[in-house]
């Protein structure tokens, strides 16, 4: 048996076993032991048929035989009924979504409508970033129009760095939403330190495909990178 489930941010790690065929046991003996550093979460049968869909702690999806003597990456289309369909970004949207929508919402800094909220969305973030900084200026009328946004760590320099210290110091701060703003604004913030899921979320964010910021995922999975005004964002969600 062999646990697959992963937990993010301060939840605790769930036990959750299941058997594997004979198959799927070859092909993650072969892998493993060819690429030590593959860390597999989950090694299922793709809609080609021999080919196995191995998921792993990277963006990166194998595509393997059936013991995995051979593998490729890329994407995986379909001609069925007539139409070219990628496979691989259903799989993807429906990763992004399952896993955002684990993360318990005091992981993350939420900024909410004051009214009915119409639709959210999950943003990748750096406070250093300068169409972040830009995109932060919109958050105000997003939630006008409705829209949640619940930001999540990205700092695209890494662990240790001075943006990622920045965002513990904003997670850590007794007001998260005015410490973030203030720090997206360029303005200096009091460095702090507290348990935080800024490392998980940045690896989240790259396991989840996130190469820049902001990164903005919608509830369905999408992943919109860049910059968008609100208007246009809203558009999109078919709110305007």
């Amino acid at each position: 048996m062999k646990v697959y489930k992963r937990c993010w941010g301060f939840c605790l790690i769930a036990a959750m076993s299941s058997f594997l065929v004979a198959g799927e046991v070859e092909i993650e003996k072969n892998l493993t032991k060819a690429i030590p550093s593959l860390k597999i979460d989950r090694i299922t049968k793709s809609e080609m048929q021999g080919v196995y869909r191995v998921e792993s702690d990277s963006s990166e999806v194998l595509f393997t035989d059936e013991n995995g003597s051979f593998f490729l990456t890329g994407e995986l289309y379909t001609t069925i009924g007539g139409q070219l369909n990628n496979l691989s970004e259903v799989r993807k949207k429906q990763l992004r979504a399952d896993k955002i929508s684990a993360i318990d919402t005091k992981e993350k800094i939420v900024f909410s409508p004051k009214g009915k909220t119409l639709a959210k969305i999950a943003v990748f973030t750096d406070i250093d970033c300068g169409y972040c900084r830009k995109l932060h200026k919109e958050v105000p009328r997003m939630n006008e129009l409705g829209i949640e946004v619940s930001y999540l760590a990205y700092p695209r320099a890494g662990e240790g760095s001075e943006s990622y210290n920045k965002f513990v110091s904003a997670w850590c701060a007794d007001n998260k939403l005015d410490a973030m703003t203030l720090a997206k604004n360029g303005r200096s913030i009091p460095s702090k330190q507290c348990a935080n899921p800024v490392l998980d979320q940045f690896k989240l964010g790259r396991t989840l495909g996130v190469t820049g910021t902001p990164a903005i995922v919608l509830e369905d999975g999408t992943l919109v990178p860049g910059y968008l005004t609100a208007e246009k964002l809203a558009t999109g969600l078919g709110l305007l």
